[in-house]
């Protein structure tokens, strides 16, 4: 950094604040916002950051203006986080950043319109960012993270002011949005349905009042909350509603969804086109669908082993792997259909031991008791429509439509 004089750096800082007091004064949200945008690193920000350090009592200058006064505790606790941000004091600066948001919330409930609400939304983004880097601070010198906790409690609070009636409870989705991505960091995600139960709940919300963007992310979170819960009608629902309306060019956003949507629409019984996989970089499902097709245990099975740690990373392993019953049923579908251009009489009986033995060609070693057990379950999953033959160790399938299909919509639809 190039020196920087004393007078310089009190014209900074005194510039900065008049930025912050004009902005209030004329609702000027845009530049308001950007005065606590600290994680775009902006270069309007960091030359007040460096001004802090040389000029020490920037408290003096707020407290000798009745312009800044007004805003003592707003503005002394910004830029002190700046400062601390600055100098990469992480915890420090989310500390300081904390009690700045506090102090703005009680200004923000005194202001009748919703005229800050953009400048609210940077400040519930940056609590966050400043939080997962305070965290990681802490626990690389030993300590417990706390910070990211201490912002959804923050959040939360936004949240109870935005909730009311009036022109803010706009705001309220997004803030709900920046609880969800705090509750899934730290795996406490069955918090989010108290919030749920307000937003979806309450009278005072009609949805398709909110942004788009607020809407998607939404969505996408209390989708992937529906995986969790191997809710797949629900899960479809609102994973399709994020996919259909995600901004086009913002494919990696439209990736994240269909990471989860994919199993979903699998679960369901739906294959999703080539392109789909091809055009957002998802072949690890390429495989899985290919099994499902050829009814073919063994390369489902060598799909999830190879991809195990993207799949458990993303939370959908087990949901993948409970395919193995659709597999089973294309194959049975496929025995059925050799028999039937073979003797169509007989096609409806299917044997355990042809199965057994198919499976055996398949590298998979199942005995029939084990086999037997398969087919109840398909029955009883309605994946199978018929009845064992016990003595026989016969599967007899009924005659009409033995294969029901499940429900669901093509995820290009």
């Amino acid at each position: 950094m190039a020196y920087l004089s004393m007078g310089e750096a009190h014209r900074r800082i005194t510039e900065y604040l008049n930025k912050f007091s004009d902005a209030v004064l004329y609702q000027d949200v845009t530049s308001l916002a950007r005065l606590f945008s600290f994680s775009s690193n902006s270069p309007s920000l960091l030359p007040v950051a460096d001004a802090l350090n040389v000029f020490q009592d920037a408290n003096r200058l707020i407290k000798q203006s009745d312009k800044f006064s007004q805003f003592g505790e707003i503005l002394a606790q910004l830029l002190r986080s700046l400062q601390s941000y600055r100098l990469g004091n992480l915890v420090d600066s989310y500390q300081a950043f904390e009690k700045f948001a506090n102090a703005f919330i009680q200004e923000f409930r005194n202001w009748e319109s919703a005229w800050a609400l953009e400048a609210l939304y940077v400040i519930a983004y940056e609590i966050r960012v400043l939080a997962e880097r305070a965290d990681r601070e802490l626990a690389s010198n030993g300590k417990s993270p706390e910070k990211l906790k201490g912002a959804g409690s923050f959040l939360m609070k936004v949240f109870g002011v935005l909730a009311g009636k009036g022109p803010k409870r706009v705001g309220a989705l997004y803030v709900t949005c920046q609880l969800f991505k705090i509750y899934f960091k730290l795996g406490t995600v069955h918090l989010c349905r108290s919030v749920i139960r307000s937003i979806e709940t309450a009278r005072i919300f009609d949805f398709e009042e909110f942004p788009r963007r607020d809407k998607v992310t939404y969505m996408y979170y209390t989708g992937r909350l529906e995986v969790f819960n191997e809710n797949f009608p629900a899960a479809d629902h609102k994973l399709s509603y994020a996919f259909a309306h995600c901004n086009p060019l913002r494919e990696e956003n439209i990736r994240m969804i269909l990471k989860y949507l994919i199993p979903v629409k699998l679960s369901l019984g739906i294959l999703p086109k080539a392109w789909i996989l091809e055009k957002y970089n998802l072949l690890e499902y390429s495989n899985v669908v290919q099994a499902l097709k050829r009814g073919d245990l063994r390369l489902l099975r060598h799909a999830l082993q190879e991809h195990e740690h993207q799949f458990l990373r993303s939370g959908v392993y087990l949901v993948l792997e409970k395919l193995e019953l659709q597999v089973y049923q294309r194959l049975l579908k496929k025995i059925y259909i050799i028999q039937k251009q073979k003797d169509p009489s007989k096609a409806h009986q299917l044997k355990l031991e042809v199965i057994v033995k198919a499976l055996k060609w398949l590298e998979i070693d199942m005995d029939l008791d084990e086999v037997e057990c398969i087919m109840t379950i398909l029955i009883y999953k309605n994946l199978l429509k018929g009845y064992f033959a016990h003595k026989s160790k016969v599967v007899v399938l009924s005659k009409q439509d033995p294969f029901p299909k499940l429900n669901g919509k093509p995820v290009n639809s």
